[in-house]
């Protein structure tokens, strides 16, 4: 078997590719690099060198050790996140996707009109005023239930999930139901294991959509034991001061020389609010692009 010999032209633009593509990624790093080495700069150092510093001459924990230090709500703030993660997305995927695969069927009655009707949902919303009216008529205020209740299904991520359900062979439900499958042993024992890229790529988008929120908290709750670690990490970089941690180990404060540097304490908030995501990704990364893909053209 003879191999395809390169061209000049195809060696021309691999180099190209290559060299746009590593200014592409340089272009994305290097702010996140000069984030991370920010959060472990002194006061001294920024105040000698600038506030540009790709690499500390001296690494300070400082503003990590006040921002996970003793007494600090952060890790109060995370439990109340990861509540908000793991059961809202849940909750998300469940009626996503069995409004998804009702609306999939083509034998449903008055399918258009539901259709229709979810479709409006995307062009027009009641606004921010019924929607807390709302919040508080269902007793949902000051809970970390009013951050879920109300977004429970995404009309886009429903339509794409929907799109994947079209894609499924009609002839393995009817062999499944010719088994004497009911149609809820057809949604989970076929349906959800073929679907296992699309419920993935959603459960990512409503994971992540959690995770940054925290406007909904901010209007909904009151009680900052509640409050989830958006809003926390939010009042630290407004404020850039030790004050919005509030219960702070004063002692370990008092042992610090100098109070970490505002460049450094919205660094190190930064890097504690996205690490935990960017651990998650890579292993559902696989079933992303394929998720999307099929979700969005076939049907």
């Amino acid at each position: 078997m003879r191999l395809k010999r390169i061209t000049r032209g195809e060696w021309i633009f691999r180099i190209v590719n290559t060299i746009v593509l590593i200014g592409f990624s340089l272009i994305i790093l290097i702010p996140l690099w000069t984030v991370v080495m920010n959060s472990f700069v002194s006061q001294a150092e920024i105040m000698r060198r600038g506030v540009f510093i790709f690499i500390p001459e001296e690494w300070n924990l400082d503003a990590y050790r006040l921002l996970l230090g003793k007494g600090s709500n952060v890790y109060r703030a995370y439990l109340n996140t990861f509540f908000i993660v793991t059961v809202g997305t849940a909750l998300n995927l469940v009626f996503t996707i069995t409004l998804a695969y009702g609306l999939s069927k083509r034998y449903l009655k008055g399918r258009v009109f539901f259709t229709g009707m979810i479709f409006f949902t995307m062009l027009f919303n009641g606004g921010m005023v019924p929607n807390y009216i709302l919040v508080k008529s269902l007793g949902l205020l000051d809970s970390l239930w009013a951050v879920i209740m109300p977004g429970l299904v995404s009309t886009w991520n429903m339509f794409i999930m929907r799109n994947f359900f079209y894609a499924i062979p009609d002839s393995l439900e009817e062999a499944a139901f010719l088994d004497g499958a009911n149609p809820i042993q057809v949604l989970v024992k076929i349906i959800l294991p073929l679907s296992l890229p699309s419920i993935a790529t959603i459960g990512l988008f409503y994971a992540v959509g959690h995770w940054n929120s925290w406007f909904g908290a901010m209007l909904y709750i009151n009680t900052n034991t509640r409050l989830p670690m958006q809003n926390i990490l939010r009042n630290i970089v407004a404020t850039t001061s030790a004050a919005a941690l509030q219960d702070v180990d004063t002692a370990l404060f008092e042992t610090m020389q100098s109070p970490p540097p505002s460049q450094a304490m919205k660094a190190a908030t930064i890097i504690v609010g996205t690490v935990p995501i960017l651990v998650v990704y890579p292993f559902i990364q696989k079933y992303f692009v394929k998720g999307v893909m099929v979700g969005s053209i076939k049907g």
